[in-house]
C-alpha cells in the first residue's frame, strides 16, 4: 500500500505527531484520555515497521545480484546547510564529484539493519506505552509522560534512520535529552532528580568522544554520509581507523553503559517502570550497539579497535554479573543484568565477522523482548506491593500473581538460554562466533579469553535470575505492609506481558530455523566488507561446532539453575553460607558495593572537579566581580574628587579661572 520512502517518513513522523498534540490538547481536550495519541501512534509506526521489514524482503528478492552490493534507499526531505568545496579535492582527483561539499541533508535511510532496528523499537515502546496507561493511572504526570515518551521514540526512530553522522547524532543528542526526562520524571524526588542528572552526564562524557570521532571522520573523508564514508573506509591507514574507531567506541560506552561508563544504568531505576523497560530493553541502551554496527566497515579496518570492542564487552559482561549476584532490588538486578548482555552484545561485534555482527544485532532483538518483559513483570510485582521492590520482603506471590509469575517464569528461562526459548539460539550464535574466531589462527588468543569469560558469564546469568524468581514467587508468602491487598494487575498491563512472553518464547526459533534473519541482515551494505572476513572454520568442526557449543552452554545453564534452587529454595541458611564463602576473599563486598565505583569516581574525579569549580567560584566573587564593581564605582570616584570645586564661592571660582589662565600662558610660551 506505502512504498519504502513513505513508510520511512511515516515511522518517525507519528511518534513526533503523537508528541505535539498531547501537549497541546493534553490538558483541556484529552486529559485522562492523554494516553490515546502516543498509543494509536506507536501502534500504527509498529505497522508501518513490519510492512517495511516485508517491503525491504520483496525489493532484495527481486536485486540483481550481479551487481556489487544491495543499495540502501534514501528520502531527501530537505537540505538544512550547504558549503560547496568546504574540503579541498586532492590532487589525483580520485574521489566523485561534490566528495568536499559540507552538505548537512536531512535525509532517511532504508537498509535491512534499519528496518530491524524500527521494528523492534516500534515493537517494545508500543507494548510499554499500553502497560503504561494501568502503571501511570491517577500520576498528576500523566499526560507529561506519554508526551516525553512519544518524544523518545520520535528520537530513537530518528537516530536508526539517519543516511549521515550529522543526523545520526542529533538523533543521539535527542535521545539523551529524553532520557534525562524519563529517569528524571519524578522530580520531587532528590533520587529520581540526581539519577537523571548523572545519566545525563556520564552520557554527555562519552558523546564528546562521538562528536570528535565525527570531526575526524569529516577531515578524513570530506564527507559526513554514511555510503561515501563506508566505500572509501578501506583506503585509510588502519592509524586513522583505529583513532576514529576508538572515539566512536567512546560514545557507544557511553549510551550503551559499557566500562567504565557503566555507573548511570542502575541509578536509571528511579525513574517509572515501563521508563526502565523502554531504555533496557530496545531503545537508549542499544544505539550504542546500533551505532557500533553501523559503522562496521571502519572497525573492519582496524584490528586494535575490533579488540577494544570485544575486550570491553567482556569486562562489561562479567562485571554485571558478579555484581547482580549480590543485589536486592529486582529492579537493579534487571540493570545489571542488562549491562552484561550489552557486554555480550559488543563482544560478538568485537569478533567483527559476518557471524559476529549477526549474532549481536539476534541478539538485540531477543534481548527486547525477555528484558522488556522482565523489567514490566517487576512493575507488576511492585504495583501488587505497594512499590516495594526488595526481594528480601517479598515471597509466595506465585499464588495471587499467576500471570506475572508464569510470564516472568519465561523471561527467566530466556535470559537463560534455556532451548527452545529465544535467549538459547541468540547466546548460541555469540558463542559459535567466538568459538569460530577463536579458532582461527594466530589473533584468536584474547577471543578464546573471552569465550571463557563468556561461558562464566552465562553461568551467572542462570544463578543471579533464578535468585529473584524463587525469592519473589516461591517459598512462604511474604506481602510488605505497604501493599493493600496483592492482587494480580489490570488487563493494560498484563497483556503486554503476555505478547512480550510469547516473543521471548518464539522469536529465537523462529528466526533460527528458517534463517530468514541473517540473510534478511546480511543484505545490509555495511556488512559487505564483512564476507572477505568471517574465518574459515571449516569441514567437519563447521557442522559440530554449534552442537558442541550448545551441548556446554546448555550444561552450564542447568548448572546455574540448579545452584540457584539449591541456595534459594530452602531456609536461607545456604544463602548465608554462600555469602560468607564469597567474603572470604571479599568478593562478596565487592559485588554487594558495586566494586566501589561510585565512591571511587567521586573521590577522583567529582571532588577534585568540585574544589575546581569551588576555587573559580571564589576567583570570580573575589577577583572578577570586584574588577566589575570597581568599573561600576570609577566616575562615582572621580566626581566625589571633583565635586569640592563646586563650592559656590565666587571668589574660589576666579582664582581658578586665574590659575587656569595661568597655566595656558605657560603651556603655550614653553
Amino acid at each position: 500500500m506505502f512504498d519504502i520512502k513513505t513508510l520511512m517518513i511515516l515511522i518517525p513522523a507519528l511518534p513526533l505527531a503523537a508528541a505535539i498534540v498531547t501537549v497541546v490538547l493534553g490538558r483541556r481536550v484529552l486529559r485522562g484520555q492523554s494516553h490515546l495519541p502516543t498509543v494509536v501512534a506507536l501502534v500504527l509506526s509498529f505497522v508501518a515497521s513490519i510492512a517495511l521489514v516485508f517491503e525491504m524482503q520483496r525489493e532484495i528478492e527481486r536485486y540483481d545480484w550481479s551487481e556489487a552490493t544491495y543499495p540502501p534507499r534514501s528520502v531527501t526531505l530537505w537540505s538544512w546547510y550547504s558549503i560547496p568545496g568546504a574540503m579541498p579535492r586532492p590532487a589525483n582527483g580520485s574521489l566523485p564529484s561534490g566528495w568536499g561539499d559540507f552538505d548537512i541533508d536531512i535525509a532517511l535511510q532504508a537498509d535491512p539493519l534499519t528496518a530491524v532496528m524500527l521494528a523492534v523499537v516500534t515493537c517494545i515502546s508500543a507494548l510499554v506505552a499500553i502497560y503504561s496507561i494501568g502503571y501511570m493511572h491517577g500520576d498528576r504526570g500523566y499526560r507529561r509522560f506519554f508526551a516525553y515518551v512519544s518524544l523518545f521514540v520520535f528520537s530513537m526512530t530518528l537516530l536508526v534512520s539517519a543516511s549521515n553522522f550529522i543526523l545520526l547524532y542529533v538523533g543521539w543528542e535527542l535521545v539523551g535529552l529524553c532520557s534525562y526526562l524519563l529517569i528524571g520524571f519524578w522530580y520531587e524526588k532528590p533520587t529520581a532528580a540526581a539519577a537523571g542528572m548523572k545519566a545525563f552526564l556520564v552520557n554527555r562524557i562519552g558523546d564528546v568522544g562521538f562528536a570528535l570521532g565525527i570531526f575526524l571522520i569529516w577531515t578524513t573523508f570530506g564527507t559526513l554520509d554514511f555510503d561515501r564514508v563506508f566505500a572509501a573506509a578501506g583506503t585509510i591507514p588502519s592509524e586513522r581507523a583505529t583513532a576514529i574507531c576508538l572515539l566512536l567506541l567512546l560514545g557507544a560506552c557511553g549510551k550503551s553503559a559499557q566500562f567504565p561508563l557503566h555507573v548511570w544504568l542502575p541509578d536509571a531505576m528511579e525513574g517509572p517502570t515501563p521508563v526502565s523497560a523502554l531504555i533496557h530493553a530496545a531503545t537508549m541502551v542499544t544505539a550504542g550497539v546500533y551505532m557500533v554496527a553501523r559503522c562496521t566497515p571502519l572497525f573492519a579496518v582496524s584490528v586494535d579497535a575490533q579488540y577494544a570492542v570485544a575486550t570491553i564487552g567482556g569486562i562489561t559482561a562479567l562485571l554485571g554479573g558478579i555484581i547482580a549476584v549480590t543485589q536486592t532490588d529486582l529492579k537493579r538486578i534487571l540493570a545489571y543484568s542488562t549491562i552484561s548482555h550489552l557486554g555480550y552484545m559488543f563482544v560478538a561485534l568485537g569478533v567483527c565477522t559476518l557471524a559476529g555482527v549477526t549474532a549481536a544485532m539476534f541478539h538485540l532483538v531477543t534481548h527486547a523482548f525477555f528484558k522488556a518483559l522482565l523489567f514490566l513483570g517487576a512493575g507488576s510485582v511492585m504495583h501488587a506491593a505497594g512499590g516495594v521492590i526488595d526481594i528480601r520482603r517479598l515471597g509466595g506471590l506465585r499464588r495471587r500473581l499467576s500471570v506475572t509469575y508464569w510470564t516472568f517464569l519465561i523471561g527467566c528461562l530466556s535470559i537463560a538460554g534455556v532451548a527452545p526459548l529465544a535467549g538459547f539460539w541468540s547466546k548460541d550464535a555469540i558463542l559459535s562466533a567466538l568459538s569460530a574466531k577463536a579458532s582461527h589462527g594466530g589473533e584468536g588468543g584474547i577471543y578464546g579469553i573471552l569465550l571463557a569469560s563468556t561461558l562464566l558469564g552465562v553461568l551467572l546469568i542462570d544463578f543471579y535470575m533464578f535468585r529473584p524468581l524463587f525469592l519473589v514467587f516461591h517459598g512462604p508468602e511474604r506481602i510488605p505492609r505497604e501493599a493493600r491487598h496483592a492482587h494480580e494487575s489490570p488487563g493494560t498491563m498484563t497483556a503486554p506481558l503476555v505478547v512480550l512472553a510469547f516473543g521471548a518464547a518464539v522469536v529465537g526459533a523462529y528466526f533460527e530455523w528458517t534463517h530468514g534473519f541473517a540473510e534478511f541482515l546480511a543484505a545490509t551494505p555495511s556488512f559487505h566488507c564483512l564476507t572477505h572476513t568471517s574465518p574459515d572454520v571449516g569441514g567437519a568442526a563447521a557442522a559440530t561446532e554449534p552442537w558442541r557449543i550448545g551441548a556446554v552452554s546448555t550444561a552450564i545453564t542447568l548448572l546455574g539453575i540448579a545452584a540457584a534452587a539449591i541456595v534459594y529454595l530452602g531456609s536461607g541458611k545456604k544463602a548465608e553460607r554462600l555469602a560468607r564463602a564469597m567474603n572470604i576473599f571479599g568478593l562478596y563486598s565487592l559485588s554487594y558495593g558495586k566494586f566501589f565505583f561510585d565512591p571511587i569516581y567521586s573521590l577522583l574525579i567529582v571532588q577534585p572537579l568540585l574544589g575546581v569549580a569551588r576555587l573559580a567560584a571564589r576567583f570570580d566573587r573575589c577577583v572578577i566581580d570586584a574588577l566589575v564593581d570597581l568599573c561600576g564605582r570609577l566616575p562615582s570616584m572621580l566626581g566625589a574628587a571633583l565635586r569640592p570645586v563646586q563650592n559656590g564661592a565666587v571668589q574660589f571660582y576666579a582664582l581658578v579661572m586665574v590659575l587656569g589662565l595661568l597655566a595656558l600662558l605657560g603651556a603655550l610660551l614653553m
